[in-house]
């Protein structure tokens, strides 16, 4: 059985399956895009902390972005998206836009979107089963991490991804991507984000507490008229085995820019070393049944 077979079969904890003992709880983030004031105070305490350069800070058309999407050198996007659209008056994010026209059923109104993307520290992280130098690990919270000092820059890691969150830094080649402030873990921190966070939109602990309180979060905003508030990312089943980064949408996946069903890009990899492994013992087979029906 393959390394890759082997934890998709294993179950349980990612730390576990990496052959740690004694680990902490899996650890995660759960952004409650609901009340995400658009503030980027995540982006930038990101950067300060981790030492990311600069990105460019171009507008994108997207309302306020000036980020364009995660990558080598943002790893928080704060993304910006503007709605025209028949609303609840109770909808988070809601904004009459003064105009006297009207649209069926009701007045026109504004609303935007914020919310703040990270890399999603998969459960089954393809990331991880193509990477050849060991650089990517998993981390004893349950988190995944780039080391780019043995980083080769080989880039397989990058078409791996399946929420195309790892990037290649001009200039350097080498993989860059969120570590969920790992060296803060380690010393009892949280990370720079979620500490910077003002309205806690991002919020850190323990993944399995996250899940019931993100559930319950979407319970409330349904119970107050937010009919399209769901979770995303969340689900141990999903194609990925649950994000240890999930979040709180109030529209379609497809809005904020994020796949809507997410699969693990190395799910068949199993099946195909089998195949591998099948048609090199044929092979061999052959050329031996060939070699010895020529002996005398």
């Amino acid at each position: 059985m393959t390394l890759t077979e082997l934890l998709r079969t294993a179950g349980g904890d990612p730390a576990t399956n990496a052959g740690y003992r004694d680990h902490p709880p899996r650890m995660g983030f759960f952004t409650d895009t609901s009340v995400c004031i658009g503030c980027k105070a995540c982006e930038v305490a990101c950067k300060e902390w981790n030492h990311v350069p600069e990105d460019g800070l171009e507008l994108t058309g997207m309302s306020y972005d000036n980020t364009q999407g995660l990558g080598a050198d943002t790893w928080r996007h704060v993304a910006f998206i503007e709605q025209r659209k028949q609303l609840g008056s109770q909808e988070p994010g809601v904004f009459h836009d003064g105009r006297n026209g009207s649209t069926a059923g009701g007045s026109s109104q504004l609303r935007w979107l914020m919310a703040s993307d990270v890399c999603k520290h998969c459960t089954e992280a393809a990331c991880l089963d193509v990477c050849p130098t060991g650089s990517l690990f998993r981390t004893e919270f349950g988190t995944v991490v780039v080391q780019e000092d043995i980083c080769n820059g080989c880039g397989y890691c990058i078409p791996a991804c399946p929420y195309g969150v790892i990037d290649q830094r001009k200039g350097d080649g080498r993989a860059w991507k969120c570590t969920l402030c790992y060296d803060r873990l380690s010393v009892g921190m949280e990370p720079a984000c979620a500490q910077a966070c003002p309205t806690d939109s991002i919020q850190f602990g323990v993944l399995d507490e996250l899940r019931q309180r993100a559930a319950a979060r979407v319970g409330q905003l349904r119970d107050a008229g937010v009919a399209d508030a769901r979770l995303y990312g969340h689900d141990p089943d999903d194609g990925v085995g649950g994000d240890g980064a999930f979040f709180l949408l109030l529209d379609e996946p497809e809005v904020y820019g994020l796949p809507p069903d997410p699969v693990v890009t190395t799910r068949d990899l199993p099946a195909m070393w089998r195949h591998a492994a099948i048609a090199a013992a044929s092979l061999a087979a052959g050329v031996a049944a060939t070699f010895l029906g020529r002996r005398p």
